[in-house]
């Protein structure tokens, strides 16, 4: 299953030109820089704007051919929206909110019902409320359950916490987490917070001024140099996968397995074999040629170093081969001789 998209748009003086093939299902992140392009791209996949030229492709059904002259309507395309704002019908509760976009789903290509959204997204408690009487995270909610109940073979989020304080967006995650693992539906979610795409995202696409300059999965793009001018020195670092081996008993922290190394995390809740994924900011690690000896770190990994990049004037980045798995520690130039 493959999302292919290579179009072409021009709206003043801003050009898009972007291309990519994603793999479905999973969450696809579009990342980069505000006025990139993201929600210019999410516009022409859902047919709410017209590309100059190009193609559109989900799974097997064209959805855009400007040489062919095909461009299917928006309604038939089956992809669900969710905006910045959440757009609810104000003089509707919200279980009528949710009805509406049920009734008006196809009813040969159902796969989620009422009950699961509502259950899958906490919505029981408000069903009798309306949007006014909801807070901003409850509204959010409310917006994917209605997106989800039109049955959608492709649900598109354009930044769809950007309008949360940090509270609320924490609110928010956990759900679409629960959508992305209990649900075998793509998701193309726009962002420039990369601490959403870290927490949800499965690919990244990264955009500058309009082109799509560099994609793959998420902890490949970690490593990216592309990233490491849109997110700063200070969020540079590997995110690796690891596996859950169970509380060490003596310290009480959660041993995980990464590459060949073991790491022990503080606030982590997994039963054993669960997969989590793990952020380590260059920044935060440091390099030795011997095991280091009487320090407060309890965190101590074995690797090969594969490479070393200038990252700034006076640094420099150092990848580390830990076992299948590279990790990036930030030295000064000096260190480095």
């Amino acid at each position: 299953m493959m999302l292919k998209l290579a179009v072409k748009k021009r709206r003043g003086s801003f050009t898009l030109d972007a291309r990519f093939e994603l793999p479905t299902p999973g969450v696809v992140a579009l990342f980069g820089r505000s006025g990139c392009g993201k929600s210019t791209v999410v516009n022409i996949i859902a047919g709410l704007l017209a590309a100059d030229e190009g193609r559109v492709e989900l799974d097997d059904s064209v959805l855009l051919d400007t040489e062919r002259r095909l461009n299917v309507a928006p309604e038939r395309r089956r992809i669900g929206y969710v905006f910045q704002d959440a757009r609810l019908f104000p003089h509707m509760n919200v279980a009528a909110n949710l009805r509406y976009a049920e009734k008006r789903a196809p009813r040969d290509h159902r796969y989620v019902s009422f009950d699961a959204v509502a259950s899958m997204l906490d919505l029981d408690s408000l069903m009798q409320r309306r949007a006014h009487q909801l807070s901003g995270g409850e509204r959010q909610r409310v917006a994917i359950g209605r997106a989800l109940l039109s049955q959608p073979r492709l649900l598109l989020l354009d930044e769809p916490l950007a309008s949360l304080d940090a509270a609320r967006r924490e609110e928010v995650l956990p759900y679409l987490e629960t959508l992305r693992d209990q649900l075998a539906i793509p998701m193309v979610y726009v962002s420039h917070n990369f601490d959403e795409v870290l927490r949800l995202a499965t690919y990244v696409v990264l955009m500058a001024a309009g082109k799509t300059i560099a994609q793959g999965g998420v902890g490949e793009m970690s490593l990216d140099p592309n990233l490491r001018a849109i997110i700063g020195a200070d969020s540079v670092g590997a995110i690796v996968v690891g596996t859950a081996l169970g509380l060490d008993t003596v310290s009480g922290l959660m041993r995980v397995q990464v590459g060949s190394c073991e790491l022990k995390l503080q606030s982590v809740a997994a039963a054993v074999g669960v997969k989590l994924r793990v952020q380590l900011l260059a920044r935060d690690l440091i390099v030795a040629t011997q095991e280091p000896r009487q320090l407060s770190v309890r965190n101590v990994l074995t690797g090969v170093i594969r490479a070393v990049t200038s990252d700034a004037v006076d640094s420099d980045l150092v990848a580390i081969d830990i076992g299948a798995t590279v990790i990036m520690a930030r030295v000064t130039r000096h260190a480095r001789t």
